[in-house]
């Protein structure tokens, strides 16, 4: 198990030492910034309270909470209280599983997002980069009026098989159309059709393409499509300038593309679950 605490990361054996002297550090930073909140809000809030409120103890004992163990519990616990367990999704990932895909699906809670943002936007027509065994598929394709249509791409054959029986045994089938093959060649194609513009765009790839994925979204989009691209992120890492990480270094070159392009409005929400730490990029188009 990995534990994240505010002051990083310590890798399963770390010692108490090492943890403890980050947190002596940590305590200065946390104790400089709780100085300046509480004074804004009470000028007569001293330096001495500060201390005991940033404790080393404290700050151990608050980075300790910050793991994945507690992030999956809640994750649970709240798709449980908002009723989301669902038999076609449920059998949807057993498929996955069965076929011994990659459980890199999205979690229920971010699926039931992504249909609330499609249902928010008011979504006809949406187009998925990257379908896997058909779980986002699932849950945007729900959000869609009776005459919509979703459009997914997926470079495996074998992943595109698996989703479609999952798409299918959940009574989508009718509504979702998917394509196999290269992304890149799959959306020069639908350009070339100029088929109606896409209302909602999720980006849920090889994260190395995003850069290259993007422009094509904006040619298939419309004022006002927005654009999802997920797992951008990477547990903090896309913060580092020299990450040799090849799908860090995609997000970075995706989320400076997005910050050039004068007709995107964006931004990005880090999450954290039962998935890990991670986050997604949201932008829309400007009208």
């Amino acid at each position: 198990m990995r534990t994240v605490s505010f002051f990083g990361e310590a890798e399963p054996g770390a010692g108490v030492a090492e943890g403890f002297s980050s947190a002596i550090k940590m305590r200065r930073i946390l104790y400089l910034t709780t100085v300046t909140r509480c004074q804004t809000f009470a000028p007569d809030f001293g330096p001495g309270r500060a201390r005991e409120l940033t404790s080393p103890r404290l700050v151990i004992k608050f980075g300790g909470l910050m793991n994945d163990d507690t992030w999956a519990k809640a994750d649970d616990y709240l798709a449980r209280a908002l009723h989301l367990e669902d038999a076609h999704l449920e059998a949807c990932l057993a498929a996955n599983a069965a076929a011994d895909l990659p459980a890199i699906d999205v979690s229920p809670l971010q699926g039931k997002l992504l249909g609330l943002l499609a249902q928010i936007q008011g979504a006809r027509r949406i187009l998925e980069i990257g379908t896997l065994g058909g779980f986002s598929t699932i849950n945007l394709a729900r959000a869609l009026p009776p005459d919509g249509h979703l459009v997914t791409l997926e470079l495996s054959a074998k992943h595109a098989a698996v989703a479609r029986g999952n798409i299918d045994r959940a009574s989508l089938g009718a509504k979702v159309e998917i394509i196999q093959g290269p992304a890149v060649e799959s959306l020069a194609r639908l350009a070339a059709e100029k088929v109606e513009p896409f209302d909602f765009i999720f980006i849920d790839a090889d994260k190395t393409g995003y850069p290259v994925y993007l422009p094509w979204a904006l040619k298939l989009s419309r004022p006002g499509t927005v654009i999802i691209g997920d797992n951008v992120v990477r547990q903090g890492k896309v913060a580092d300038p020299n990450s040799p990480d090849e799908y860090v270094q995609g997000v970075q070159k995706f989320i400076d593309l997005v910050a050039a392009e004068p007709r995107l409005s964006a931004t990005v929400i880090q999450t954290v679950g039962k998935k890990g730490y991670d986050g997604f990029l949201l932008a829309r188009v400007n009208g």
